[in-house]
Order: C-alpha cells, then structure tokens, then sequence
C-alpha cells in the first residue's frame, strides 16, 4: 500500500510539472520526494518543515513577495538561496561535487502554481530545464523543486496564480502567511534514519586507535582497543579526511574525521494581501476627492483674498 501511494504520489509529480512547464527534468530523483513519502503536511505544528528533519545545519535564505495581489493574477515569489560557489560537498560516492539547492514554498489555500500559457516569457527562460511541482494531490497549494544545479539556481522562481474569492467560498480577502524554505547541500539523515557520509563520525568507545586501514572501497576501518581489552571496528566512509591518527587515544563520541558538511537549511515567512479590487478603485476616489477639495480651499482662499483686496482699495 505504502509503495503504491508513493509511485502514485510520484507520477502525479511528473505529469503535472510535465504538463505545465514542459521543462526537462535534471536529477529525476528528486529529494523532496522522500518528505512527500514521509509526510503528509511538510510545516508541523510547531513550523518546522519537514526539510529540517534531514538537512540539520541552519543557513539563512530569502524571500521575496509582492505585499498585495488582485484574483486571478499570477506573481513570483522568489527564494533566495546563497552560498560559496567555490566550496564543494562530499558526494554519495565519496568524491568531491558541487553543491545542488533545492526550495519549498508554503501558499495560503487557494494559491498554486501558475498554468504554463499565464507565465510571461522572463520567466519560463529563467525557469528554464527547472522541475517545480505541488507537494501532493491534497496540497496543491505546496511547492517543491529540487535538487537542481546551485551555481545556477540561487535564486528559485515560483510563478503563482492567485485565487479568485468570487468563484470560490473557502478563500476571501485578507493577509495570509507564506511559509519558504531553501536548501543547499546534502543531508546528514536519510529518511530511514542513518547517516549520510555527510557527518562528522563519532568514536563508538574511548580507547586507543590500534590500526587504520583502507579496503578496497576506499574506505576508512579504523580499530579501536579500550583500557579493558575491548576491540571496536568502525567504517568511516569513503572520501572523509581522518582527524586522527594510528596510536591516538580517543574518548567516546570524540570526531575522527573532519565535519564535511558545507550546506544546510533555512526557512523563512512573510505575508501576502489577497487585494479586492474595489478597494483599491475606492481608495483612489477618496485620494481623488480629498485632492479636489483641497483645490477648492485654495481656490476659496484666493477669491476671498482677492475680495478683501478690493474692498480695501475701494
């Protein structure tokens, strides 16, 4: 059943980023795919999203959106996601890659990804080979898109269609929040728990490292002999610089290879005006009304003036 609700919830990902974008798809095997298997709603009840759970060092994004939108209208909301272009991350493979980025985008209910005949031009170029799709079926009103080249994508463009309160009931107009989050790098956790080779590896007991040695992988068994006799053997995956050496005494949980880890997560939120146009046409005519009347006074207080003058002169 599980399996199942994934490919579902994966060929409805394709077909609707397919259908709307018509854009390429870079690195089919989207990241976001295993929080959507994970999680039903990414934003817990507390606001952290579900990104969080598995990129762990913070990094600070940024969020742009317009302060008001009318119905129908389709608008950017842009995340910013910065970081060093020349650092680069350890791969799955052990070799050395360069950072990809990935973003999430929270809307109020209502709001989703714009129809591919209502994105202007500037956009679809710079969207361009971009793979962005709703989370799920049941939340439309979630972006997601990743992973994706970061020295090319450090800014990610979300084209939004907003909702229209006339045609639908559930949505009226108010403030809403909008909810973002932003990635560069690898995560630490894989969704079943373990660890990526993105960690810095703890000592599993104190002791003296006895032996080093490298299989035919390329990775790291390092041998570990405590002040009882006790002889622990633990793997420290490939492409990791050892901070230790053969003869060191070591402390449990004490790091024996350097921290690889160059990216992290970082969410953000503003808010965003769903505008009723009446307003804004009301809003006009009282500036309108108050500029004319201010005219008038003056034009009053000139005739007045001017009255006064000849009254004195006569």
């Amino acid at each position: 059943m599980a399996t199942n609700k994934f490919f579902k919830s994966l060929l409805f990902t394709l077909t609707i980023a397919i259908s709307l974008f018509g854009f390429c798809i870079e690195n089919s095997l989207a990241y976001p795919v295993f929080a959507q298997q994970g999680y039903s709603n990414p934003r817990a009840a507390n606001g952290k999203l579900a990104c969080a759970n598995c990129h762990l060092n913070q990094k600070a994004i940024e969020i742009e959106a317009p302060q008001a939108v009318l119905p129908n209208s389709v608008f950017e909301v842009e995340v910013k996601v910065p970081y060093d272009t020349s650092r680069q991350q350890i791969g799955a493979n052990g070799k050395k890659a360069d950072l990809n980025v990935g973003g999430i985008v929270i809307l109020p209910n209502g709001f989703k990804l714009a129809p591919k005949n209502q994105i202007p031009e500037e956009v679809k170029q710079k969207n361009k080979g971009v793979f962005i799709s709703p989370y799920s079926t049941e939340f439309d009103n979630i972006l997601v898109v990743g992973p994706i080249a970061g020295k090319t994508h450090q800014e990610l463009i979300f084209p939004v269609i907003a909702p229209d309160p006339e045609k639908s009931s559930d949505v009226k107009y108010l403030t809403y929040p909008l909810y973002a989050g932003g990635n560069r790098g690898r995560g630490q956790v894989y969704p079943t728990g373990e660890k990526s080779n993105v960690n810095s590896f703890g000592a599993v007991q104190a002791g003296q490292i006895s032996a080093i040695n490298t299989t035919e992988k390329g990775e790291s068994n390092i041998t570990i002999v405590s002040s009882t006799g006790t002889e622990t053997t633990q793997i420290i995956p490939k492409g990791l610089q050892l901070i230790v050496k053969q003869g060191d005494l070591v402390k449990t949980d004490q790091p024996l290879n350097m921290d690889p880890n160059v990216g992290g997560f970082g969410q953000e939120e503003t808010e965003i005006v769903l505008q009723k146009p009446e307003r804004i046409i009301g809003y006009l005519a009282f500036c309108f009304s108050v500029l004319l009347t201010q005219i008038f006074l003056i034009l009053k207080k000139k005739q007045f003036e001017k009255v006064q003058a000849a009254e004195l002169n006569f």
